[in-house]
């Protein structure tokens, strides 16, 4: 996602958020996103089960 991304560009963007958002906020912001990953990856984990077990359940019935 960021390959596009090159040179002073990565830097501008830096600046933009933190003129958005201000340098307080940026912390929260990135921890924030950090939390919604990582229950996004289990959410998807948590699926993944739940398809293998069905899957199981269907195997057996057969």
């Amino acid at each position: 996602m960021i390959a596009f991304l090159n040179g002073y560009e990565p830097f501008i963007i830096l600046g933009v958020i933190v003129l958005l958002f201000g340098s307080a906020q940026v912390p929260k912001l990135a921890r924030n996103l950090g939390k919604a990953q990582k229950e996004f990856k289990d959410g998807l984990d948590e699926g993944k089960a739940d398809a293998e077990t069905d899957d199981e359940k269907t195997s057996a019935d057969s």
